[in-house]
């Protein structure tokens, strides 16, 4: 937003709403909805303006600005809706408060997407003028083309030697549709299957039946035919060394959704109880390490690892006095190695992967796991886990209590 000046503002806010720029009075009542589909509606960016589109909370319709402050919880609320989950697969935006005739308004500036369709709960939003609405079939058609030859992605794409008879048509049909749409715009689904495909990014487009990497990752029958380094080795050293016995091994090949329910079956199996009848009335039981903070791991290292010339595995070793969680491909983006973690700061080097995760279920909202793991593993007495981040690699290590 530094890029625009005070009078440039008020000049866009002169000229009014348009099909880059969006006005909200406030966040009250079902306004912070309005806003997410103006965000998803900018990023697809349909009129193909590429200029960032600009929602300007604190501007009426008939462009006079409100006295209301702009308080850090606002400007949270506004921040966070590019990783709740609700649009994927997420935006790249900025928040800021800007003083206007004296007056506060907060901006959101939503760059348009090379990843599109971006959707809000399932729906793909567009803007023609100042109006927004759902885009139509042929809408849709026109933002998988600007996918198709715009900057994308690795994790869209095409894998020239896989199609369709490469993917799991029943784990897409039954599992992931019902999952990333709402049965309301299932049932008013005119189009075919390559047309669904090819909407949720599985293959290149509905006349080029090619798979892509996020359809091979996501539902492909076996992915590691086309992509290698694409699963998870899992080791428990009986020991605190690479050296020592190893009492368990499995190889976790798969869809990303077999491939982590398979793990956390593995680290449920080892994450042993410990019952202790002597410190108080009622027996207390302890697990070695809360799953939920190892699984929040686990899961982030297989959505932000790099897929892209390396066969190399996420690794999991669990040793006795530590688990060990290993991914190929270090910081990508806004994330370096000094500020990796901390909540909020999220950038993603596969995002099409990320929202796939998200419709199975495997995450609920993006950019909180590190976070998440930290606090459970703090309340449940465990030392702070350990990272080592670089350009090639991410290590996090997870320390017995």
């Amino acid at each position: 937003m530094s890029n625009f000046t005070d009078e440039e503002l008020l000049q866009v806010i002169e000229i009014g709403e348009s099909d880059t720029v969006e006005f909200k009075e406030s966040l009250s009542g079902n306004t912070p909805e309005r806003i997410r589909e103006a965000i998803c509606a900018f990023a697809n960016d349909l009129p193909d303006s590429r200029k960032p589109g600009l929602v300007l909370v604190g501007v009426k319709d008939d462009t006079t600005l409100r006295t209301t402050p702009v308080t850090d919880e606002l400007l949270r609320r506004l921040a966070d809706m590019k990783t709740d989950g609700n649009i994927v697969p997420p935006p790249s935006l900025t928040v800021e408060k800007r003083m206007l005739w004296g007056k506060e308004i907060a901006i959101v500036a939503v760059q348009p997407s090379n990843s599109p369709p971006v959707r809000c709960r399932g729906a793909i939003h567009i803007r023609t003028g100042p109006r927004r609405g759902i885009a139509t079939a042929q809408d849709e058609r026109i933002l998988n083309e600007k996918r198709r030859y715009g900057d994308r992605p690795f994790d869209l794409y095409p894998i020239l030697s896989a199609g369709i008879s490469d993917l799991n048509l029943a784990l897409f049909s039954y599992e992931y549709l019902s999952k990333a749409f709402s049965a309301e715009i299932l049932g008013a689904n005119d189009r075919s299957l390559n047309e669904q495909l090819a909407a949720t990014k599985m293959i290149t487009a509905a006349d080029d039946p090619t798979a892509t990497v996020l359809g091979i990752l996501s539902i492909g029958k076996m992915p590691q035919d086309f992509l290698p380094g694409a699963y998870v080795q899992f080791l428990r050293i009986d020991g605190n060394n690479l050296a020592d016995d190893i009492i368990d091994s499995l190889t976790i090949r798969g869809p990303i959704l077999d491939q982590v329910r398979r793990l956390d079956d593995k680290l449920i199996a080892h994450n042993r109880i410990a019952v202790d009848i002597t410190s108080g009335p009622l027996e207390k039981r302890t697990a070695l390490y809360p799953i939920e903070a190892v699984q929040q791991i686990t899961r982030n290292a297989i959505m932000h690892r790099t897929y892209e010339a390396t066969n190399a595995p996420v690794h999991v070793y669990w040793f006795n006095d530590r688990i060990d969680i290993l991914n190929p491909g270090g910081v990508f983006g806004e994330i370096t190695s000094e500020n990796f973690g901390e909540s909020g700061l999220t950038d993603y080097r596969n995002p099409n992967l990320a929202d796939a995760m998200r419709t199975f279920g495997l995450v609920q909202r993006f950019g909180i796991g590190i976070p998440i793991a930290r606090r459970l593993l703090a309340q449940a007495g465990h030392p702070k886990p350990e990272f080592e981040i670089d350009n090639t690699y991410a290590r996090v290590t997870i320390y017995s209590r």
